[in-house]
């Protein structure tokens, strides 16, 4: 029963379950589970992986998601080079011949999606709706498909529509924009002191009017609209992102474990549902850490069972 599971994603330590984690699985039963090179040797041994996770929950469309953007994100390494395909290859594609950008990033995501596909992969973390801008962080970077923002939403809605059309679903991130953030967020706390004129025309224009299922907040401050909280811990930001971009889906953190946000992670969990985020991620397999997510976090409510259930149709 869907409505026995609590509202986080979690990662896994290795390429097979340990028995302390199938325990986890089966006790706290989380909303979905994340996957990362440390957990993909081989396409057969993920499938096993993917497998004995469904059957646990003896749900084959059971959320189980990946990072992979292709460029530097690639959890596929090992089978798939895609390391020149970034982003930004793709923008500037855009500009300079729109047919040729249509026919390679077609097939860029039908590939991707196959191969998620045969390793039962079923969300992918993409669209990267973050505008490139200069001075800023090279965390995101090559990530960015450009500094123009009706260019990153117009590739952003191509990228939707080809996974949902490849029953793979899409997770557009950094919702509300992590463009201008001069430090990395996994080490440090980015602090955006643009005013909500400049970033409703610029960083928050290319999340508005997207079919994706889900988003992923920035764990970034932005002074003007909460001087205090990340956006992931902000009801302020989450509420900008309801009302103002009229985001309809859920919203899922980024990795609860990252640096920028402070204090313990049990609180810091807490802090993002009462934000308004539906569910909450943590990605290292650290199982301490695994225990107190889970913990603090809730069981799917009716809102959360309804979203999964329209993206389950998306996938059959």
């Amino acid at each position: 029963m869907m409505n026995s599971r609590r509202s986080f994603i979690t990662g896994i330590k290795s390429i097979v379950l340990s028995s302390k984690e199938k325990k986890f699985l089966k006790k706290y039963k989380p909303w979905g589970i994340i996957l990362f090179s440390r957990n993909i040797k081989s396409l057969k041994q993920t499938k096993q992986l993917t497998d004995q996770i469904k059957i646990i929950f003896k749900d084959k469309n059971y959320p189980i998601l990946i990072d992979q953007e292709g460029g530097r994100v690639n959890r596929l390494r090992n089978f798939f080079n895609s390391d020149p395909l970034t982003g930004e290859f793709f923008g500037k594609l855009y500009l300079k011949d729109k047919k040729k950008f249509f026919q390679y990033y077609k097939i860029f995501l039908d590939q991707t999606s196959s191969l998620l596909r045969s390793i039962g992969v079923n969300i992918n973390t993409l669209p990267v709706l973050d505008i490139r801008s200069k001075g800023s962080t090279s965390i995101i970077g090559d990530r960015s498909f450009s500094n123009n923002p009706k260019i990153v939403s117009k590739i952003g809605d191509m990228c939707i529509n080809l996974f949902h059309s490849n029953k793979i679903g899409t997770v557009i991130k950094h919702i509300p924009g992590h463009g201008l953030a001069k430090v990395d967020s996994h080490k440090f706390t980015p602090i955006i002191k643009k005013d909500q004129k400049f970033l409703k025309k610029n960083d928050f224009y290319t999340f508005k009017k997207k079919s994706s299922l889900f988003a992923m907040t920035a764990h970034i401050i932005y002074s003007k609209i909460d001087n205090i909280n990340t956006a992931t811990q902000s009801k302020k930001v989450i509420q900008l992102i309801r009302k103002y971009i009229k985001f309809k889906n859920l919203i899922m953190s980024d990795d609860i474990s990252m640096k920028s946000l402070r204090g313990p992670i049990g609180e810091n969990t807490v802090k993002a549902f009462k934000a308004g985020c539906d569910l909450v991620l943590h990605c290292n397999g650290d199982y301490k850490e695994m225990i107190e997510v889970a913990a603090h976090s809730p069981y799917l409510n009716k809102f959360i069972i309804k979203k999964t259930s329209q993206f389950y149709r998306i996938i059959s």
